[in-house]
């Protein structure tokens, strides 16, 4: 993905490298330094100084873009932060911060603010099962005379941490709703939840008769349905980017292996068997590369093609991610299925990925659907 970009959008990968390097490297992503409040905090906050949550907000609300298409910059900072499994709901807070920016009130453009600086974590809840968004709604929202009451369960959704946000897709009497509601709520149940995925935190949230007020509601004149269309285009846009920077160093942490490992009296990636995995597995690197890159240029410029793109590499970068995993692992033998070895961290990252906003079957379904078919 970062094989064509401009001299700012090259500055930008390399400030975002060198954030990655000198604060969470692989090491402190096996210890887990994210759960740590203040070390998370800190981080935020320096990958928000290079912009890191505002390049879906318009410069008039604090934010700001290095090219002049928002999504595709963001893409590329996602694929610098999937190198090195990077926690945190980067995918998340970039969504919910669009769609604050988009249709949120005064009181939610607070929360925006918060979001850009990095002072706080946000997280959509779209998903009751993992695997299959609920567009219609994940729990459902009735009316009161105050506000809402919102009543229902998720899961697979990332922790944003103390002081966090989640936006819930709930079902209307009217149709769906978004509704902005603090992690901290009173009376919001958050279970947290082993995972596949050990660089990352989920949660599953239970709300029985959970009142909000009126002000938690993200309006939007264009219809709640067609921002939430929106929003997943960017989810599954800048996950598949995060997929493609694993898969990129995972091969290329490979190829290294293969080059350097001494077998029968010559490097193991001289054998026929090998370079040709090696061929096959670079071809679907390259594929994936360029289909989300692809898909981040339609959806931020909303020609119309961003939905059916970004589900296109959705499911073509699941279904790849997973796929380059293992083809990896023969390569590496036994030492890859080692605790010690970073081969399984990539493994784990890019199936839970590939689940995440959707897996590839219900891509390929929502594209048949988006086509009329």
């Amino acid at each position: 993905m970062d094989d064509a970009v401009t001299d700012d959008q090259r500055m930008l990968l390399d400030a975002s490298a060198r954030l990655i390097a000198d604060t969470c490297p692989l090491d402190r992503v096996r210890e887990r330094a994210y759960e740590d409040a203040a070390f998370a905090g800190a981080y935020r906050r320096q990958a928000a100084g290079l912009g890191g949550y505002s390049m879906l907000v318009p410069e008039t609300l604090g934010g700001g873009t290095i090219s002049g298409n928002g999504v595709l910059d963001a893409a590329l900072i996602a694929y610098q932060r999937g190198r090195l499994l990077q926690p945190g709901p980067f995918v998340g807070t970039n969504v919910v911060a669009y769609a604050l920016a988009m249709a949120g009130n005064e009181d939610q453009r607070n929360v925006l603010a918060a979001l850009i600086s990095g002072e706080a974590s946000a997280s959509w809840v779209v998903a009751d099962s993992p695997g299959a968004p609920a567009m219609d709604g994940v729990v459902s929202a009735t009316p009161t005379g105050a506000g809402f009451r919102l009543s229902g369960d998720a899961t697979f959704v990332e922790e944003p941490g103390p002081g966090g946000w989640f936006l819930f897709t709930a079902a209307g009497a009217d149709g769906p709703g978004l509704f902005l509601v603090s992690r901290d709520e009173p009376g919001l149940g958050v279970e947290p939840l082993g995972s596949l995925d050990l660089t990352r935190r989920y949660v599953a949230l239970h709300l029985d008769a959970l009142d909000v007020p009126a002000s938690a509601l993200v309006e939007n004149d264009g219809g709640a349905a067609n921002l939430i269309d929106a929003l997943l285009a960017l989810a599954c846009v800048l996950t598949a980017s995060e997929s493609v920077g694993a898969m990129d160093y995972e091969l290329a942490m490979t190829v290294k292996y293969a080059k350097d490992r001494i077998a029968f009296g010559r490097p193991i990636g001289s054998f026929q068997a090998v370079k040709h995995s090696l061929a096959d597995t670079s071809l679907l690197l390259e594929m994936s590369k360029a289909i989300t890159r692809a898909a981040a240029q339609h959806v931020g410029d909303a020609d119309g093609y961003g939905p059916q793109a970004a589900s296109m590499a959705k499911a073509f970068v699941g279904d790849s991610g997973i796929d380059l995993a293992q083809s990896c692992f023969q390569t590496f033998g036994g030492i890859g299925f080692t605790w010690e070895h970073d081969q399984h961290l990539y493994l784990r990252r890019l199936t839970s990925d590939a689940a995440f906003f959707g897996d590839p079957s219900w891509h390929r379904e929502r594209l048949c659907q988006l086509s009329g078919i």
